[in-house]
C-alpha cells in the first residue's frame, strides 16, 4: 500500500457549477496520489514519488509533466549526488490554486483567502449582522470579490472554490441574532448563486481538523485526537487520517466564553478575547484558572477516550492567541503520561483555513 497518510473528510458539496478551477476538478485518482503526496512533503524527486506511492517511473513522469503543464507543480534547484545525475525537487506552486474559506461565528464572520500550500492571502473579519439584517449577506458577498480582487489578473482563474465552515453546536447558534442559524443554512446557495463558484460546506469543528490536517501540525499524523478552544470546547477523533464527530455535537463549557464571564466580574474588560491578530493583555488569577480549567476539561476527555482505544498523540487549536494555545498545550503535555502534545499551527483563523481547505481536498487529494 501507498504510503499516504493525507485524506481530510470528505466536505458536503452544495453544487457541480463548471467555472475556473472547476474544468479540472474531475482528476484521475493517480493524479490526486501525487498532488496529496506534495501537500505534505515538499522537495520531493519522481524517484521518491514513485517509492512512496508505488507508482512507475513512466506514471510519474507522465503525471508530473501534466502537472507541471498546468501550473499545480514546480521544479527546485537541482541536487547533485553522489552518483548519477542530479534530482530535481518538485514541489506544489504556490501560485497553482486559491481557496477562499469563510468561518461563522457568533459574534464575528471571518474571511480568508490562501494559495496553494496554505499561505494566507487576504484576512478580514466582519461583524455578525444585527437581528434586522439576518437575510441580508450582501457584505459578506462583497469581501469574497475583494479577496478575489487581490489575486493578480494571471491568476484570476485559478480559484478552487469556496468553503464555509458552518457551526452546529446549538449553544453557540443560541448566542448569536435570531434565525442565524437558518441564515447559516442559505447563505452557501446565496453566496454561490451571486459569484457561480462552487461552494463546500463543513461543519466548523471538522474543517478546523481537516485544516490542521493539511496545513498544520497534524500533516504526518495518522492517529490523534483533536481539541479546539473556541467559545466552547470541542473536539474530534482522528483514526487513520479520517476525521470522525459524533452524531450529537456535544461541547464544553470551558473556553472562551467562559473566561469572558469571569474577566466581567472584575474591573477589567474581555473585549480583547475576541479579537483577533492581538495578544491578550494580563488577566492575572482569572486567566490561570481558566488555563488549569482547560487543562483539566481536556485531561478528563483523553482518558475518557483512552478507555476504548490508544491515544498517543493531541493537538490542541484555538482561537485564542499562540501563546495561550502553546502554555494549554504544554501544561496538558505534563500531567500526561506516554501522550505527545502539541498546539496547532493555524493560528490566525483555524476555523476559516479549515474551510479554505475543503475545496483542495475534494478537487487535488484522494479520497479513502
Amino acid at each position: 500500500m501507498p504510503d499516504m497518510r493525507f485524506a481530510p473528510p470528505n466536505p458536503i458539496r452544495i453544487a457541480d457549477r463548471a467555472s475556473g478551477m472547476n474544468a479540472v476538478s474531475v482528476r484521475s485518482y493517480n493524479e490526486r496520489l501525487v498532488l496529496s503526496l506534495l501537500l505534505q512533503n515538499e522537495g520531493l524527486s519522481r524517484m521518491e514519488i514513485g517509492t512512496r506511492t508505488g507508482l512507475s517511473a513512466q506514471t510519474v513522469s507522465v503525471i508530473v509533466r501534466s502537472l507541471e503543464q498546468e501550473g499545480l507543480v514546480s521544479k527546485g534547484e537541482a541536487v547533485k549526488g553522489r552518483m548519477g545525475p542530479p534530482t530535481i525537487p518538485l514541489s506544489l506552486n504556490p501560485e497553482g490554486a486559491y481557496s477562499v474559506g469563510i468561518s461563522l461565528g457568533h459574534l464575528h464572520t471571518d474571511v480568508v483567502m490562501i494559495d496553494f500550500v496554505g499561505q494566507v492571502k487576504f484576512y478580514t473579519s466582519l461583524p455578525i449582522p444585527s437581528d434586522s439584517e439576518t437575510t441580508n449577506h450582501s457584505k459578506l458577498v462583497e469581501t469574497v470579490r475583494q479577496a478575489l480582487d487581490a489575486l493578480p489578473d494571471k491568476q484570476a482563474g485559478r480559484l478552487a472554490g469556496i468553503g464555509i465552515a458552518m457551526p452546529e453546536d446549538q449553544d453557540e447558534l443560541a448566542l448569536g441574532p435570531i434565525g442565524m442559524a437558518d441564515r447559516f443554512e442559505a447563505l452557501g446557495k446565496e453566496i454561490e448563486d451571486a459569484m457561480g463558484i462552487e461552494v463546500y460546506v463543513q461543519n466548523d469543528i471538522t474543517a478546523a481538523a481537516a485544516g490542521e490536517s493539511m496545513f498544520g501540525a497534524a500533516k504526518t499524523l495518522d492517529d490523534y485526537i483533536f481539541f479546539y478552544i473556541g467559545a466552547r470546547l470541542h473536539h474530534r477523533l482522528v483514526l487513520n487520517h479520517q476525521i470522525f464527530q459524533s452524531r450529537v455535537q456535544e461541547s464544553k463549557p470551558v473556553g472562551l466564553l467562559n473566561l469572558e464571564e469571569r474577566i466581567s466580574k472584575t474591573t477589567q474588560s474581555p473585549q480583547a478575547l475576541w479579537q483577533r491578530g492581538q495578544d491578550w493583555p494580563d488577566y492575572g488569577s482569572e486567566k490561570d484558572r481558566w488555563v488549569a480549567d482547560c487543562v483539566n476539561s481536556l485531561r478528563e476527555s483523553l482518558d475518557a477516550a483512552s478507555q476504548f482505544l490508544p491515544v498517543s498523540t493531541v493537538i490542541v487549536s484555538s482561537y485564542a492567541p499562540s501563546d495561550v494555545c502553546i502554555e494549554i498545550a504544554d501544561k496538558l503535555s505534563s500531567c500526561t503520561q506516554d501522550v505527545e502534545v502539541a498546539a496547532g499551527h493555524l493560528q490566525l483563523s483555524p476555523k476559516a483555513l479549515g474551510a479554505a481547505s475543503l475545496p483542495f481536498s475534494s478537487k487535488f487529494t484522494v479520497e479513502r
